[in-house]
């Protein structure tokens, strides 16, 4: 299993037209073999901050997927670009029921 984990520093008043642009890419991703969570999510705490968590079966999964072509374009006018990114991937070799 992998996991994707990444933060987005974006304009507080920014913050929602930048998550409903990737609203598509989000349902096209969960649609992609492997998938097996993938959303973008606002952190409750810090206007600023934007969170993006995916989990795919396998790193063949992942990189098929950064190989496929975006969702389409986003309306011109509607792009927000972050002001700072960070994204990791982390290698999982098992996993439990927390508490188990």
């Amino acid at each position: 299993m992998v996991i994707v984990v990444g933060t987005f520093e974006v304009d507080p008043t920014e913050r929602e037209q930048f998550l409903a642009n990737r609203h598509d890419r989000m349902r096209q991703s969960r649609a992609e073999a492997g998938c097996l969570a993938y959303a973008f999510s606002a952190d409750p705490i810090d206007p600023s901050r934007v969170l993006l968590f995916e989990r795919w079966a396998s790193q063949e999964d992942l990189d098929a997927h950064l190989a496929a072509p975006p969702a389409g374009p986003e309306p011109s006018g509607t792009q927000v670009e972050p002001r700072a990114s960070s994204i990791v991937i982390y290698d999982v070799t098992g996993e439990r029921p927390l508490g188990g």
